[in-house]
């Protein structure tokens, strides 16, 4: 399975864990919720619903369409079909929130891998947070090394890009220190007592998403969006 395909599977599965839906609804939140698949299309998710649906973590049932819902088809025909999750897709997505590989703090599947922290357990949350800052740390060293070899050679409009995708690094590498930190200190937590996964979904959404401007759950970066990982320069 591609790194690509891997995420989509990973998406889909919690999307459907907060509520069935049918294929242009899955779609559209993929798009607003998901930036990372603003790209998607059909021809994308449909595969990896009858994936889905052959290894048993996903039934379809008809369902009716939303009033939104265009008359594109999912597959030549108006789209009626509605995707719920069964209870080997819950433990699927369950094993997939618990791992905490390389993959999951890549510039592709971080930004997903956040937007579900709220159902993320504490030390979930922390090994793929630090993993993601010494992921950064590491493009960061690359960045420097090859910003000194190259300076002299470089024109000023290509030194400033360079410096550009260098504070974007920096930038995320701060906003990461302040999130390990918050979680340490237990800020994260908004349920009683004991509780390890938080409870109020809505205030959980990654910083491009919560707009809320509560103080008391991880703190977000400048600007209101994930900073960008750009590495142009480290290749």
């Amino acid at each position: 399975m591609s790194r690509r395909s891997g995420v989509l599977e990973f998406a889909v599965l919690g999307l459907l864990r907060e509520s069935p839906m049918h294929g242009y609804e899955l779609r559209k939140r993929l798009n607003t919720s998901l930036g990372v698949f603003r790209a998607f299309s059909y021809g994308s998710l449909y595969p990896c619903l009858k994936t889905l649906v052959g290894n048993g973590w996903l039934i379809e049932e008809s369902g009716s369409v939303s009033q939104d819902a265009p008359a594109t088809p999912l597959s030549g025909r108006r789209a009626k079909i509605v995707y719920r999750l069964t209870a080997a897709g819950k433990d699927r997505f369950e094993e997939l929130l618990s791992h905490t590989g390389p993959d999951a703090w890549e510039d592709e599947h971080f930004g997903v891998r956040f937007a579900f922290f709220g159902q993320t357990s504490r030390d979930v949350r922390m090994r793929v947070l630090e993993g993601r800052r010494s992921r950064l740390e590491e493009r960061l060293d690359k960045m420097r090394a090859a910003m000194a070899r190259t300076r002299e050679r470089l024109d000023d409009y290509t030194l400033e890009l360079q410096r550009h995708g260098m504070e974007s690094v920096e930038r995320e590498v701060r906003w990461l220190n302040e999130l390990i930190e918050s979680e340490r200190a237990g800020r994260h937590q908004r349920g009683g007592a004991g509780q390890d996964r938080t409870t109020e979904r809505d205030e959980d959404r990654p910083p491009q998403q919560d707009q809320s401007g509560d103080t008391d759950g991880p703190p977000r970066h400048r600007g209101g969006s994930l900073p960008d990982p750009s590495d142009d320069t480290a290749k």
